[in-house]
This record gives C-alpha cells, structure tokens and sequence, in this order.
C-alpha cells in the first residue's frame, strides 16, 4: 500500500527504469482538511517499488512554478516516456492562477534520472484546438477539459502520439467528453489533431491509457457518476472505472462498446505489467463510506474477456 501519513495521494502513472517500477503520483497536505481543496494545492510525488506493494519515497518530482506562468497554480496528471536519446520526458497537466485554474494546458520537464527534473521552455507544448475541441465555457462545463496526456510511440515507428481527456464543441453537457489525440516527430513539437473518439454518453474520459492485456488492446478511462449521461448510469450505480475493445494502440475506439468496472473505490488506475504474463490495475482508493481514502493499494488483477473489457482476474 503506498499511504503518506500527512497527504492524500491520487492519480499516478507508471514507468520501468529496467530494476524498479517508478510510481509518479498526484499529492496535497492534509491539513487542508477537506480533501476537495486537494486539487488546487497539487504537487507531483515519485516513488519506486520492486513489487507494485512495497514503496519507497523519493523526492517529489515536480511542484507549480514559483514564477508567474502557465503552471504556476496546481499541478496534475501525467506519463513518463523514454526518448531516443535515453532522456525521460514527463509530460503533465497545469494550472496557472491567472485564470484561477480554470483552464487546463500540457507541458514536459525531463530528466535524465528519473529523479531530478528540468523545466522545458516556458510556455505549454499542447493546448486544447477550438477547431475540434471545447474551450472555456462555464455555461456547459465547469472547466477547460485538456488534461491527462498518455504519451505512446507510433505502432509502425513514425513518430509519437498523446492521447488526452478533452470535450467536443456540441452536444449535451454530459456527452461531449472524446479522447482527443496530438502527434509528434520529435515529442518537442505537437500538432493537435481530430479526436480519437465519438462521444458516447460521458462527460469526459479521465486519465486514459490504450495498452495491451493478454495480447490484446484495450482502452482504459474513468468517469465519475454525476458525469454520465442518464443512459451510461443506467449501465452502473456509480462512477469508475471504464474499458473499451480497441482494434490498435490508436483505435477505432468503440466507445458504444464500452463497459464498466465493478469497483466503486476504486479510480483513475493504469494497467501495468505484475510479471509472469499477469495484468494489475493500480489506481488509487477514492471514496470508502462516503469518505475520501487516497492512498495506492496493490494492483488487483485482470484479465481481457472473450468481448475485449477489462474484468477481474478472480471473477471467473
């Protein structure tokens, strides 16, 4: 279980350095009190483990910017890649108090430990295109959903590409929510490109991952229930986690397709590797009798059914 006595923790992405699973994950104090302020005093955490059980604390990664800027408010959800030159990148979510955190933008910072981590440039590599994607509009949504990049090297070799939680311009409120995708040559330059998806009854697809289990691909989301269309709760009690049959690492994603998870507590996982040919999620504990846990507990296990979802390795 990875817990910290004096912070919540929540989304996290994983990475392998080739000896120990590197964990980077959301934090923010306790002594906040209520864990709702939780999102606008977020820094990023780093621990490593050799069992996805047993952690151990690093420094954290990266915190906002002490200068005015793009990344100067909160900081949120991310994934580390490997570049040719065998410099990791980090690409993360931020928030600038500028617009009081209500507009989400896409940054990187490297390293070339995994430990300590430089700042690149000094303005977002990513922002949300108004050509496809919503931007600002308090009247639909509560903020400018552009977060959560999952970066992936192209199947055949030819560059990189992010797939990120974004919202179409049309459409109900609870409907608009797409996987919107970018591509680069170089994981410096981004051109921001149509969405992946159709909307399909969510508000938006948060921290989604496209990976392989048992062979297979399989898109991986997660949704909270107030953020469902009426058709999609009709499907699940409540909010969590998602997956959906997916013909390659870049789709077609059949997000009609897509089925629910049966675990309430359980939010924002990544599918990782437990060894031996074994699938795990690992996300963190969201709400436990009504009360926030935030902490890590050991990947549960999974497997791919015959219909390509994601379902619990002891369900069968």
């Amino acid at each position: 279980m990875l817990r910290l006595p004096d912070h919540w923790i929540w989304d996290s992405w994983p990475v392998d350095d080739g000896a120990e699973h590197h964990l980077f994950y959301l934090k923010a104090p306790k002594h906040l009190k209520d864990p709702a302020l939780r999102h606008h005093n977020t820094t990023i955490g780093h621990a490593v483990s050799t069992d996805w059980a047993s952690w151990r604390i690093l420094p954290d990664a990266l915190a906002p910017s002490t200068e005015a800027g793009w990344d100067d408010f909160a900081l949120w959800t991310g994934s580390v890649v490997r570049g040719p030159g065998g410099v990791w990148h980090l690409f993360y979510t931020a928030l600038s108090r500028a617009d009081r955190g209500l507009v989400q933008r896409i940054g990187r910072a490297d390293s070339d430990d995994l430990v300590t981590w430089r700042r690149v440039g000094d303005s977002p590599l990513v922002q949300a295109d108004p050509r496809w994607y919503e931007t600002l509009d308090r009247q639909v949504w509560h903020e400018q959903a552009w977060r959560d990049p999952w970066v992936l090297p192209d199947p055949d070799g030819d560059g990189w590409h992010m797939l990120i939680t974004g919202r179409v311009r049309t459409g109900p409120r609870t409907s608009r929510g797409v996987i919107g995708h970018a591509r680069s040559a170089d994981l410096a330059s981004w051109e921001v490109r149509p969405p992946l998806t159709v909307p399909a009854g969510f508000g938006q697809l948060e921290v989604p991952q496209v990976t392989t289990v048992d062979g297979r691909y399989v898109l991986v989301f997660c949704c909270l229930a107030g953020e469902l269309s009426p058709e999609r709760q009709e499907q699940t009690a409540h909010g969590g986690m998602w997956s959906a049959p997916a013909a390659t690492a870049l789709g077609p994603f059949d997000l009609d397709l897509a089925a629910p998870l049966d675990d309430p507590t359980l939010y924002a996982a990544r599918v990782v590797d437990m060894g031996g040919g074994r699938a795990g999620l690992l996300g963190f504990t969201n709400m436990v009798d009504g009360a926030f846990v935030g902490a890590i507990p050991p990947p549960a296990p999974v497997r791919l059914s015959a219909q390509g979802f994601l379902e619990p390795l002891t369900s069968v």
